[in-house]
């Protein structure tokens, strides 16, 4: 832990992640920067290392709790990793840390299951700026097991001393937005704050409209330089109380043709939902493949837009992408991109910048893509032309 005192004020992203048996990964342990750039093969576990963040929000998540976190996961056997052998517990850590501290809290859970696969914490731990505040099992929990089936964490009568891990753990989003569940919200009827759309433009309302107007204003600017024609966007509701999203485009009626949700483009709308997510928010954002359905002369500005954002809001961003053209970027920094490679033993997490290779390549020349993308290519990719022999 590094050096901070008492009053270092409240966490802001992420310094550090480790994992022990979590899905594809037999152990993790790697610094966290601002940014993160994910980067690895179809079924590396990209998806994973982001969930291993998407579980600790849903414990402390209203309505949610360990129990639930577990369970909507499949159980402890679907998240353990194959090749766990000797240590069958799960384990996550995150350090979270500021400006002034880089590592101000951490927390630790580890967990298994019981004789009935209900899952048991093996151990919970919290510290700050390196005095322990809880470690668990106590004296209490092994007179009543009972106890271990929920975490110090989701519980506010416990949590007062390390609220503010609870508060900042609650604020992590996740985005992945599906353009077919913007235009058909019913696939994803009674599903709140749905990262994958279903109820996005419900999100866009509910805010005021002052703020909302803001957010789409900037949202807008972007968009007209862009998107070809579009001049105009906005959120309201039609006569049966159901939000849409209308956008303006340049005609040759004087006015202009509206089109809804129903008409725009997938790469609209992805982008839509990509800069409301930049701007909506101040806790870490976990983003997949954001280059999806874009131009790759959009792509390439995709890191800049992080970094701008974050000249405000400080928000720390951690994305998976397959994309070279977003890995153009100049400024992306060898200890923001980090390699996923599949093995046996599981999937291995290393910082670019450790590897000693990249940095001789990039010295000779080569643009951070040019040297990181084929690394994650799988096996003899040309065997796919044979396919239909």
């Amino acid at each position: 832990m590094g050096n901070c005192s008492r009053s270092a004020g409240r966490p802001e992203k992420f310094t550090h992640i480790s994992l022990w048996n979590w899905r594809n990964f037999q152990r993790v342990d790697v610094d966290l920067q601002d940014r993160v750039f994910l980067v690895g093969p179809n079924a590396s576990g990209k998806s994973n290392f982001l969930d291993a963040f998407r579980f600790l929000h849903d414990i402390v998540s209203v309505g949610g709790g360990f129990q639930g976190a577990v369970k909507q996961r499949g159980g402890v056997s679907s998240l353990r990793a194959l090749s766990a052998r000797r240590y069958p517990d799960i384990g996550v850590m995150v350090r979270l840390g500021n400006v002034e501290c880089g590592d101000l809290w951490e927390y630790e859970l580890m967990f298994g299951q019981d004789e009935h696969n209900q899952p048991v914490i093996a151990k919970e731990r919290v510290a700050r700026c390196g005095d322990e505040v809880i470690a668990r099992p106590s004296e209490q929990d092994e007179e009543d097991p009972e106890r271990l089936t929920q975490t110090y964490l989701e519980q506010v009568n416990v949590n007062k001393e390390f609220r503010e891990v609870a508060d900042f753990l609650k604020n992590i989003r996740y985005l992945h937005l599906v353009p077919q569940l913007v235009r058909e919200p019913d696939r994803s009827f009674g599903h709140k704050n749905d990262p994958y759309g279903g109820d996005f433009l419900e999100q866009v309302m509910s805010r005021s409209e002052e703020e909302r107007d803001s957010m789409l204003d900037r949202i807008e600017r972007t968009l007209n330089v862009v998107v070809p024609q579009l001049r105009e966007i906005k959120v309201e509701f039609d006569s049966k109380g159901k939000p849409h999203l209308c956008g303006r485009y340049k005609h040759w009626r004087p006015q202009g043709a509206w089109q809804t949700e129903q008409q725009l483009s997938d790469g609209t709308l992805r982008l839509i939902g990509l800069l409301w997510a930049l701007l909506d928010g101040g806790g870490p954002l976990l983003l997949e493949e954001p280059e999806l359905s874009l131009h790759p002369a959009i792509i390439r500005y995709i890191p800049q837009m992080f970094s701008r954002v974050q000249l405000t809001s400080e928000r720390q961003v951690l994305v998976s992408t397959h994309s070279s053209e977003l890995l153009q970027d100049e400024g992306i920094g060898l200890d923001e991109v980090l390699l996923l490679r599949p093995s046996e033993e599981g999937t291995t997490v290393t910082p670019a910048g450790d590897i000693e290779e990249i940095d001789d390549l990039l010295k000779g020349g080569l643009s951070l893509a040019d040297v990181v993308v084929p690394k994650t290519c799988p096996g003899d990719t040309a065997e796919l032309a044979r396919f239909g022999e």
